[in-house]
């Protein structure tokens, strides 16, 4: 199988999902923010495959498919790739018309820059008969060249992690790491005031376009507030209230402006976790950044910044690394939720992995030099009350050395992470 290559860049590590999921699934939909790679990705498939393409970015498309969605589908060359379908959600009934009666795998790849799935029905109309992959921005591994599936290694039965021959990550390579981030045009904007510009216009679009496809935004200044505020608080619990006191907003205009950028990719969140099912969402989750370029620029904060506010980088490098994990839980092959934890008594795990077979591990995220046994407690409490379901822990760390921590926990410098040549402790 030949993977494909971003300009520049190096494979995307869901091709080989997304050929998967068309071998055998009659429509897939591979969602994600503006700008992350769809198309890119999608234009690849219909060169390897003889696909054909259409975008309701296109005025005439667009303007067809929202005349008469039936006749535009029933007229369709498959199997076609259809971009930003979540501008027409009016297709989506007829194609699920079509492959009623045609069920053969990969007649339709669909590509949205914002969640068609949260569109009324959808869900419904295609459950069955597609799958969904999400595209995230680059991961730290894509721009290196290296195949980044840390929490597969977690879960095995020995744990190697990478050697330490591999490069070292201090924390000043953390910060420019963090204030790159992983849009694919970032990477090709050397100076930092092009990125900047890169952003604001970024935003911009959002604001102006997609947000108002997805709803009736009266007061579109509001948005770019809350997303600033949003990416300040990154790696935190989120607290709707305050957050609708600050901004003058009550309950149910945040949580609809709320759900806006999440739908868009923009922001996610990361849920409690807990032995008991049943109580895991009545318990705050952590709010996040999808993508810590864009944090970093919302929050004013370039390397120099991020190296004397220890505080803001600490949230932010947090939720830098909660959402490398997200990206690779994308692609991985350990299939894993990912959570928070935090106890009644103040035991806190920042990402908690449980697969389906209910193993967990755990991982603490540090920006620290050095290690103290407070830094892993919640770690250790853990393991010792989960028995044989745990797994592993992990503490990473901005150091340089592979420490053992006891049984089932170890701490790892940052770029074990995404560096996948073996070694062991």
């Amino acid at each position: 199988m030949t993977n494909v290559i971003i300009p520049n860049m190096n494979p995307r590590h869901i091709y080989a999902k997304l050929r998967d999921a068309l071998s055998d699934t009659p429509a897939v939909l591979l969602r994600g923010a503006r700008q992350t790679g769809k198309t890119t990705l999608a234009k690849s498939l219909c060169a390897e495959e003889g696909r054909n393409y259409l975008t309701f970015d296109s005025v005439s498309t667009l303007a067809a498919a929202k005349a008469d969605p039936a006749g535009f589908v029933r007229e369709l060359n498959k199997p076609v790739v259809i971009d930003e379908i979540q501008r027409v959600p009016e297709v989506f009934l007829p194609i699920k018309a079509d492959i009623d009666e045609n069920r053969n795998p990969g007649r339709y790849l669909l590509t949205g820059s914002a969640n068609a799935m949260t569109l009324p029905g959808i869900a419904d109309s295609l459950a069955g008969r597609m799958e969904v992959l999400t595209l995230f921005t680059l991961s730290q591994g894509e721009i290196a060249g290296e195949h980044d599936d840390f929490i597969a290694k977690m879960f095995e039965p020995e744990f190697n992690p990478p050697s330490l021959s591999v490069p070292v990550k201090t924390a000043k390579d953390i910060f420019s790491l963090m204030v790159m981030g992983g849009y694919p045009e970032i990477a090709t904007r050397a100076r930092p005031e092009r990125r900047a510009a890169w952003f604001e216009s970024y935003l911009t679009t959002l604001v102006e376009r997609d947000a108002r496809d997805l709803a009736n935004i009266q007061d579109r200044g509001v948005l770019p507030r809350l997303f600033s505020l949003l990416a300040a608080r990154g790696g935190t619990l989120h607290n709707a209230a305050d957050l609708g006191r600050t901004l003058g907003l009550n309950g149910m205009t945040l949580a609809r402006y709320t759900a806006i950028l999440e739908a868009m990719f923009l922001v996610w969140f990361l849920p409690a976790w807990s032995v008991n099912l049943g109580k895991r969402l009545l318990k705050s989750p952590k709010v996040n950044l999808s993508d810590s370029g864009f944090a970093c620029h919302l929050c004013g904060a370039d390397e120099k910044r991020l190296s004397l506010d220890s505080a803001l980088a600490g949230r932010l490098f947090e939720s830098f690394v909660a959402t490398e994990m997200r990206k690779q839980a994308s692609w991985s092959d350990e299939n894993v939720r990912l959570y928070h934890y935090r106890s009644q008594s103040g035991d806190e795990v920042d990402l908690v992995f449980e697969n389906r077979s209910g193993q967990i591990a755990g991982m603490e995220i540090k920006l620290s030099n050095g290690v103290a046994p407070r830094d892993y407690k919640g770690l250790s409490r853990m393991r010792d009350a989960l028995g044989d379901r745990f797994r592993r822990g992990v503490l990473i760390y901005t150091g340089s050395d592979i420490l053992p921590l006891g049984e089932k926990l170890v701490a790892l410098p940052i770029g074990a992470l995404f560096l996948q040549r073996q070694g062991s402790v």
